[in-house]
């Protein structure tokens, strides 16, 4: 099976504004769209709390003919208009779709950061991971979503494997990212922050780009906008992952950035799996 993940940055951006950025955002969805994925997960949509409009459902319907979308939203009291996920899969296909409410702290339950899919044989989900915020003002709270999220991956684990994917706003590794001595008290790349990784690989699960790249450097997923030079000289920083229970690691094929062209931000991430 096929499957892309990536953080877009606003799906409501991507399919209603003509802007340049939107319009390299839409360059990027017909790539991926030519990738013919049996699943794309979507993080940071910032959809309305009731979900895409009636021009985002057409227009989704329009460019995914072939596709079920679901989708979660923010809502209140969390930010309207903030974080949220969707999922879009081959309409052939049939799964269970939750969404999970894990207790985290403060509105996080409440963001749209979360959706599964139940299929026979697997459980596939997606994350869109609290940043830790400027002057690190949420590194708590995240810490304390890290372990509760920690802890849903591996109950979904005891009944089935499981496949994990999104944006989960931490680069591992010093390798992870193209500065890291002046980054260690950078939201992404803090000892906690890193820790909490390194906690969720410990109970049962693979960092898959790793897994078939090894310790390959200057490979990254997401770039800074406001450094206007950041892709250009490829100071970027490795922070979306696709994830599997360790028993599923050697049947991974690819695990692997798709490009997109000069648009800064976060890339898409290529997955397939021999199920």
């Amino acid at each position: 099976m096929k499957f892309i993940s990536w953080n877009i940055d606003s799906l409501n951006a991507a399919l209603t504004s003509d802007s340049n950025r939107a319009f390299l955002t839409q360059e990027t969805l017909e790539n991926i769209i030519a990738h013919d994925p049996d699943v794309i997960a979507i993080q940071e949509t910032k959809l309305p709390s009731k979900g895409p409009t009636k021009k985002h459902i057409e227009i989704l319907s329009e460019k995914f003919p072939d596709y079920e979308f679901v989708w979660n939203s923010s809502v209140e009291p969390a930010r309207k208009g903030y974080a949220g996920t969707i999922f879009l899969y081959k309409n052939h296909l049939n799964p269970t779709v939750t969404y999970p409410i894990i207790g985290a702290p403060s509105t996080m339950d409440l963001e749209g950061r979360l959706i599964t899919l139940e299929f026979d044989d697997f459980y596939l989900t997606q994350t869109y991971t609290p940043n830790a915020g400027s002057g690190l003002s949420r590194l708590e709270e995240r810490q304390k979503w890290d372990e509760k999220y920690a802890d849903y991956l591996v109950s979904l684990d005891q009944e089935k494997p499981v496949i994990a994917t999104g944006d989960f706003n931490v680069a591992h590794k010093e390798i992870d990212l193209a500065n890291p001595e002046s980054n260690r008290m950078s939201a992404g790349f803090t000892d906690e922050e890193r820790q909490g990784f390194t906690n969720l690989l410990a109970k049962g699960f693979t960092d898959t780009f790793r897994h078939l790249h090894g310790d390959v450097t200057g490979v990254y997923t997401w770039w800074a906008q406001r450094a206007k030079t950041s892709k250009i000289n490829n100071s970027g920083w490795r922070i979306d992952y696709w994830l599997v229970s360790d028993h599923l690691a050697d049947k991974v094929i690819k695990s692997e950035m798709i490009d997109s062209g000069t648009r800064q931000d976060h890339t898409p991430l290529l997955f397939e799996i021999d199920l």
